[in-house]
């Protein structure tokens, strides 16, 4: 049985300040569906199946989702189009342990990883409400991992 990813629920405090921002980033708005006490705005990263939504009367977290992970072929160009988009993104960075980077900034290096293998590299910024996003470059599936690779 498949089981997809379809939606993952941000809490934001501003739903105009989150709504521009999600515009910003190239995401496509799917949906914003407002009755006056209920509004569901829904947003889907590019090449993505999955998609995040916010709004007024959705159930959500109080603290901000951390390590939203978007795939991307190329991480320097990924990068360079969130900056021109006016999103605020660190420098590439890569952890010297592993395929996913630590939270402790002592296995983090600043550049990509040296021989730019598949979920090596990372870039991060965060949305006005500090929900926490993760940009891993992916090149090519680990064996057993046989998902689509990102689009450019």
């Amino acid at each position: 049985m498949d089981l997809k990813l379809e939606v993952l629920v941000l809490p934001v405090a501003d739903i105009e300040r989150a709504k521009s921002f999600y515009t910003r980033l190239g995401f496509r708005e799917d949906m914003d569906a407002n009755d006056g006490d209920y509004r569901v705005i829904q947003f889907t990263p590019p090449g993505s199946d999955a998609s995040v939504i916010f709004g007024k009367g959705i159930k959500a977290t109080a603290a901000p989702v951390q390590n939203i992970l978007l795939a991307v072929l190329d991480i320097e160009e990924a990068r360079a189009d969130l900056i021109t988009r006016g999103i605020e993104v660190s420098e590439i960075f890569h952890d010297t342990s592993g395929i996913f980077h630590h939270a402790e900034d002592a296995y983090l290096v600043a550049g990509p990883q040296p021989q730019r293998g598949s979920y090596g590299s990372y870039a991060s910024f965060s949305d006005p409400d500090g929900n926490g996003w993760v940009l891993q470059e992916i090149t090519e599936r680990l064996p057993g991992h046989e998902g689509a690779l990102p689009r450019r």
